[in-house]
């Protein structure tokens, strides 16, 4: 599933290409996403100009004149812009045709994304109302970490996947984090100490801003608006290396499931 890396460079690429632009027709395909697309949204989005593109989490909003479109990429969705004629692609699902001779288009094979539209303000939608803090703002330091942490029986690394907790960080960052932190993956999440904490949050930050910078990270399915992939995975120090021998100390890298998900380790640097 796209994490905060992928779902930002969407975002920065989608924004030039679609900003101040109108929505001229709306052809929904296949409405059966995650949650059923109804009809009405065509109605609703005809006419709207996209004011602009920003990232909730790992949610899209799309600014528009009257409400915001609020999108989820699931597992496998993207955004990519083409021409009208172009051939569209078997799980082209959504085509949203603008005033300049092209179209944008959500493509997503396994349908777990979503697409919603609100006139309301979207910080209250249901989907986001109850988000944590962002973890590349002021709102999210070492304290707040270690202060969200103390209460949590939970193991570590699913506090760091809980979006309640801090948004955006998952799986595959999570992982990379509490291995340059020296964390085992199934500590209880309040026995981590403030001090690290500090190396948690410092590591969380730094790769997190390099995936970005990346253009995140493409395991399988993730692309982004100009259909390329990102690049991250060629600097993976965790994630993904289980059988493979650690980076710092050459031990054997272990893997666990944490929270139904699998975490990889290293056995004598995450004791």
């Amino acid at each position: 599933m796209p994490e905060l890396p992928e779902v930002e460079t969407v975002c920065q690429g989608l924004k030039p290409l679609v900003v101040e632009r109108t929505i001229t027709a709306v052809t929904i395909i296949e409405p059966r996403l995650r949650w059923h697309i109804p009809s009405s949204l065509a109605d609703c989005l005809c006419g709207q100009r996209f004011y602009d593109v920003r990232r909730r989490g790992k949610y899209l909003c799309f600014a528009m004149t009257k409400g915001t479109i609020i999108g989820h990429l699931g597992m496998t969705g993207s955004f990519r812009l083409t021409h009208p004629d172009a051939i569209r692609k078997k799980h082209d699902h959504v085509l949203f045709t603008l005033d300049n001779q092209s179209q944008l288009r959500y493509h997503d094979p396994r349908r777990f994304g979503s697409l919603h539209w609100t006139e309301e303000d979207p910080a209250q939608h249901r989907l986001l109302r109850k988000l944590g803090p962002e973890p590349l703002s002021a709102a999210f330091s070492a304290h707040y970490l270690h202060s969200r942490l103390q209460r949590s029986q939970k193991a570590v690394k699913a506090c760091l996947m809980d979006h309640h907790l801090v948004v955006g960080v998952g799986n595959i960052y999570a992982t990379e984090a509490l291995f340059l932190s020296g964390v085992h993956p199934q500590r209880p999440a309040h026995t981590v100490a403030l001090s690290e904490c500090e190396k948690l949050y410092t590591h969380i930050v730094a790769r997190l801003q390099a995936a970005i910078t990346m253009g995140g990270t493409t395991l399988k399915d993730f692309v982004n608006a100009n259909d390329q992939p990102g690049y991250f995975q060629q600097t993976l120090l965790a994630y993904g290396r289980q059988g493979d021998a650690c980076t710092v100390c050459q031990t054997t890298m272990q893997s666990v499931q944490v929270a139904q998900r699998s975490s990889v380790f290293c056995p004598r640097c995450q004791r």
